[in-house]
């Protein structure tokens, strides 16, 4: 996401809320708005949220009133999230665009997972599992990209993303 900041200079990336714990050296308001389970589900019943879900026994959510006013000051908003959000977002706004950032297989995903050093083993499953579900559904996508090599799988996010926002409104 940093390189696509970087590459796309209208562009910006939501922080969402989670009611899991921050890992080391993760800020609040800045990673992600670390939230209680309570304050969290009450926030969802009111509205708060563009999506939410839950993934791996936490809650994540995209926080309305940022998404909106992102959009409003004409930015390329995007959003880190996972399947059912990106669902929940499309029923929404139909005209977001969804791409899924694919690892180049389960394999790799979960040596990835095991290298960061944060997660328990299980949590790692959960995530795999989750991964396999959400994998499932990547057809659903309008764009599909195997991040196999970073630069390249970088540089074909920020052509689609510069691509839409190049088209007229309702494209």
């Amino acid at each position: 996401m940093a390189r696509l900041l970087s590459a796309v200079p209208d562009s910006w990336v939501s922080v969402s809320a989670t009611t899991r714990k921050p890992r080391e050296g993760e800020q609040d308001g800045i990673s992600y708005y670390f939230l209680d389970r309570d304050t969290f589900l009450k926030r969802a019943e009111q509205g708060g949220f563009l999506e939410w879900a839950e993934y791996a026994g936490n809650c994540y959510g995209t926080p309305q009133a940022s998404v909106e006013e992102a959009m409003a000051q004409g930015k390329q908003v995007v959003l880190e999230i996972d399947v059912q959000g990106a669902f929940q977002v499309k029923e929404k706004i139909p005209q977001a665009h969804l791409v899924f950032i694919e690892p180049p297989s389960l394999e790799v995903l979960e040596s990835r997972l095991r290298g960061r050093g944060t997660e328990t083993d299980d949590v790692i499953e959960k995530r795999m599992e989750a991964a396999r579900l959400e994998l499932s559904q990547k057809m659903r996508y309008d764009k599909r990209l195997v991040n196999d090599d970073l630069e390249t799988a970088t540089a074909e996010l920020v052509d689609y993303v510069n691509a839409q926002a190049e088209k007229p409104q309702g494209l």
